[in-house]
C-alpha cells in the first residue's frame, strides 16, 4: 500500500516522448530470482529514439552491459533501498552521478534490440526485487458504469457479489460494468 501512495504521488512520465508507446511485451515477474521471466516491458521505439527521465532522479549507471547500454536512474525519497528505473539498449547522453529532472534526455534508443521490433526495454527495482514499471505511469482514472442487464438474474440475486460476473462478457473473463480504463 505503501509503494502504491509513492508511485502515485510521484506522478511520473513515460520514458519515450507521448502519446504512450506501444507495449510489445508486458511484464512477467520470475517465479523466483533465477526463474525465467519478463523483468520489464518492451516498448515500441526505433533506434534513434529519444528517451527521457520519468521522474527526477541521479544517474547511478551509464554503459556497457553484455553488449548493450543501459541506464539506471535512482529515484530519491522512494525509501529504502530506492526505487531504480533502468533503460537498455541505449546511447547514454549523461554521465553517472547527473541530477535529473522529470522530462530529461538521458539517452537514445540503440538498435538491435532484444525484441523482435526495436524496442526499449524499460525495468523497475527495489533491491534485488524487480517490480512492474507500468506502476510508474499516470492511468486514465477509473470509471464505474451502470452494471449489466440484471433481468437475466433479478435484483434480489447476489450469489456473484453483485458484480455481474455471470451476465455478458462473463465468459469473455470481463466483469460487466465496470470499466478499469481503455484496453
Amino acid at each position: 500500500m505503501r509503494l502504491m501512495t509513492l508511485l502515485l504521488a510521484l506522478g511520473l512520465l513515460w520514458p519515450v516522448a507521448p502519446p504512450p508507446p506501444e507495449i510489445l511485451r508486458g511484464w512477467q515477474p520470475p517465479a523466483g530470482p533465477y526463474a525465467p521471466g519478463h523483468r520489464g516491458v518492451d516498448l515500441a521505439a526505433p533506434p534513434d529514439t529519444p528517451v527521457l527521465a520519468p521522474t527526477a532522479g541521479t544517474v547511478t549507471f551509464a554503459g556497457p552491459v553484455g553488449g548493450r547500454g543501459v541506464l539506471t536512474l535512482t529515484l530519491p525519497a522512494t525509501g529504502t533501498p530506492p526505487l531504480r528505473t533502468t533503460f537498455s539498449p541505449v546511447t547514454p547522453l549523461v554521465r553517472a552521478g547527473t541530477r535529473v529532472r522529470p522530462g530529461t534526455l538521458l539517452a537514445r534508443v540503440a538498435p538491435n534490440s532484444h525484441c523482435p521490433e526495436n524496442c526499449l526495454h524499460w525495468g523497475l527495482l527495489r533491491g534485488t526485487t524487480y517490480l512492474n514499471p507500468l506502476l510508474l505511469t499516470r492511468r486514465p482514472p477509473s470509471r464505474l458504469l451502470p452494471p449489466a442487464d440484471r433481468g437475466e438474474r433479478g435484483e434480489g440475486d447476489i450469489s456473484d457479489g453483485g458484480l455481474g460476473t455471470r451476465g455478458p462478457g462473463a465468459a469473455a473473463g470481463r466483469t460487466p460494468g465496470v470499466s478499469f480504463g481503455e484496453r
